[in-house]
């Protein structure tokens, strides 16, 4: 068995006096934060949680969500953070999936999880230091349900071993400097958040913990606080952009979860933002691919980070040539251990060392990847694949557009077409935006319809709710096909595959 210690108290040996976690004007040295985490240990094992148990916990932004990441390593057990915005309905089932020997939550969610003990009543019990003791690399060090927005979540079990090797690949690509500060706007229930914890006490950076989501608080992090990292959505990075971020001492911004529209990405660097794009799934502990700080040009996801691979596949598993559209596989030590009793779900995913993630995409002859779409984003038209991130790139170009979303609808004649949800500048002449799309897409992938919204439905982690959004472009009678010239198009292409 391979064994590893606590992170944070070997950072606590190297750097005791550095500057490791704030949150709000509460700030913990690497000394002082080592110390919460040997507290809560202590706490965890005085209510009888050990090696193999999981720790359900229903927080915000907390540190305590910090100080029990890091303190159930020590004793050999997994925390399953739920996401805070979620219904009751919702968190009693996963809960109950979890089976955890402790249920804890934050007092102002308490009420949407009844049976939790509340955390910060938790936190007042008196509790002598827990000693730090190694543990498998192995074990489970955290449970996430899949932020899938269709069907039932699965829970990915993922260990020591692939949280210890993303910081490390993280820290090649971006090579950590002393007096780094990443702000953590991502939810901790999340594993872009859980990531960056483990990526700050990895490279001995500064966490600072962003308690409600606020682009203005973003903007004065970066001018005033001095902030160099950040870890954005498309829709936060635009916002952020929206009140006044300009790049100061900004090192780098991964910018990810989805579709990101090149003006955005050229308004950034405008800005003097340096936006690397990256792609990333939970079942591989966040990142997998991310441009490199000296060869980012915004047009691809970027290579595979250090001790990676990444292939493209056909249908029958055969890895394709660059420039060929399959499913992405991902190999490596951060892929997850498997689903938490799914054994059907985890042996679909993990074929021998590799994690078939379902999503589709291309690699170019440089080895640098693009997202087409998200598996169960494709939308199926007339035997023709349409990737709604191709389509979106192209809609978001149009200068009326704000935002938008393509999903798909029901069709008579082809099955499914593309419907665009858009949040518009301006009111959008009939035909504008198909007009903008057919000078621009092949026939098969232009909007059967543009459908104005006031918002995109956004998951918490600032993704577009493809399961929300596609609810609103259900019609409530069979839509109409497409127009005749977009059909016969698109019948000379079916005839000539």
């Amino acid at each position: 068995m391979v064994t590893a210690s606590c992170p944070v108290s070997a950072r606590a040996g190297r750097s005791p006096e550095g500057l490791a976690l704030v949150a709000g004007t509460s700030r913990w040295s690497w000394t002082e934060l080592d110390r919460a985490v040997a507290l809560t240990a202590a706490r965890l094992r005085g209510d009888g949680v050990g090696p193999g148990d999981r720790v359900a916990l229903l927080a915000g932004n907390h540190p305590a969500v910090v100080f029990l990441f890091f303190a159930v390593r020590r004793l050999g057990a997994a925390l399953a953070p739920l996401n805070a915005r979620l219904t009751p309905a919702e968190l009693e089932p996963q809960r109950a999936r979890l089976a955890p020997a402790l249920v804890l939550a934050e007092e102002a969610l308490h009420s949407k999880l009844p049976v939790a003990t509340p955390l910060e009543r938790w936190e007042r019990q008196r509790a002598t230091p827990a000693e730090n003791a190694p543990n498998d690399v192995e074990g489970d060090w955290a449970v996430l349900f899949t932020s899938g927005t269709t069907g039932r979540p699965r829970a990915a079990r993922l260990s020591v071993r692939a949280f210890d090797a993303l910081a490390a690949a993280s820290a090649a690509n971006l090579g950590p400097r002393p007096g780094d500060r990443w702000l953590c706007n991502l939810p901790l229930f999340h594993v872009g958040g859980l990531a960056m914890a483990m990526r700050c006490v990895h490279d001995g950076a500064t966490l600072e913990l962003q308690l409600r989501a606020d682009p203005e608080d973003v903007v004065r992090a970066v001018a005033d606080r001095g902030v160099t990292h950040l870890s954005l959505v498309a829709r936060t990075l635009q916002q952020t952009l929206d009140a006044g971020l300009r790049g100061g001492g900004l090192r780098a911004v991964l910018v990810g979860g989805g579709p990101v529209p090149p003006s955005l990405v050229r308004r950034a660097r405008q800005a003097g933002v340096p936006v690397l794009l990256t792609y990333g799934l939970t079942e591989a502990c966040s990142q997998v691919t991310t441009e490199r700080p000296h060869d980012a040009d915004g047009t691809t996801a970027g290579p595979p980070l250090p001790g990676l691979r990444v292939s493209i596949l056909d249908a029958e598993g055969r890895v394709l040539d660059p420039g060929a559209e399959g499913t992405i596989a991902v190999h490596g030590p951060t892929r997850m251990s498997g689903y938490l009793d799914d054994e059907a779900g985890t042996a679909a995913a993990l074929r021998g060392e590799w994690l078939r993630t379902g999503d589709l995409g291309r690699l170019d002859d440089r080895g640098r990847l693009t997202v087409l779409a998200r598996r169960t984003d494709l939308i199926l038209s007339g035997g023709e694949n349409v990737y709604p991130a191709e389509v979106e790139a192209v809609l978001a170009e149009h200068p009326a557009v704000s935002e938008v979303a393509v999903v798909a609808r029901p069709d008579a004649r082809w099955g499914q077409v593309p419907v665009a949800l858009v949040v518009g500048r301006r009111t959008l002449a009939d035909g504008e935006l198909q007009s903008w799309a057919r000078a621009r897409l092949a026939a098969f992938k232009v909007p059967a319809a543009v459908q104005p919204v006031d918002r995109l439905p956004r998951t918490a982690a600032g993704k577009v709710d493809r399961a929300a959004a596609q609810a609103l472009a259900v019609p409530r009678e069979p839509c109409a096909s497409q127009k005749p010239d977009d059909a016969e198009t698109r019948a000379s292409t079916m005839r000539f595959k």
